[in-house]
């Protein structure tokens, strides 16, 4: 549990999302959620999410963890938030550090919103995948070319 305590209840669930994330502790992460809880991230289609209706349901939400979550140590910086009601949106810029050196970073913001019992209803993230593969791209040309 982070130190700090907010008093919006979907700040605070965003909080200690990231700190089990960096803690890399996907039972206290999934913990977090409501059991048919959606995870967009991004939010609409990607390879992440071909379908682009999210991840739907602790189980999915779990293979989400194992596939984008737990390969890397994922670092972040909230810059702003913004609670209101049940929901908090957090502008942010995660860096994510792969086994094989590669730092990839993203700016984007992330959308939690809760239940009655501070449970995690939606998570949504806003950010261009396109824009990370073109990062990834770069990144992996660097490294070949070296």
């Amino acid at each position: 549990m982070p130190a700090e305590k907010f008093t919006n209840r979907a700040q605070q669930a965003g909080a200690e999302s990231l700190a089990a994330v960096r803690a890399k502790n996907k039972a206290a992460w999934l913990d977090l959620f409501a059991d048919d809880a959606v995870i967009q991230d991004p939010v609409g289609v990607s390879p992440l999410d071909p379908s682009g209706l999210g991840h739907r349901g602790k189980e999915a939400i779990g293979r989400f963890w194992d596939v984008a979550i737990a390969p890397g140590q994922l670092d972040t910086r909230i810059r702003e938030s913004y609670p209101t009601g049940d929901e908090c949106a957090n502008v942010a810029t995660f860096v994510n550090r792969m086994p094989n050196g590669l730092e990839i970073a993203t700016d984007l913001v992330v959308v939690y919103r809760v239940d009655a019992r501070g449970k995690i209803v939606s998570l949504k993230a806003y950010w261009e995948y396109a824009k990370i593969a073109a990062q990834l791209g770069q990144l992996l040309g660097g490294m070949q070319s070296a």
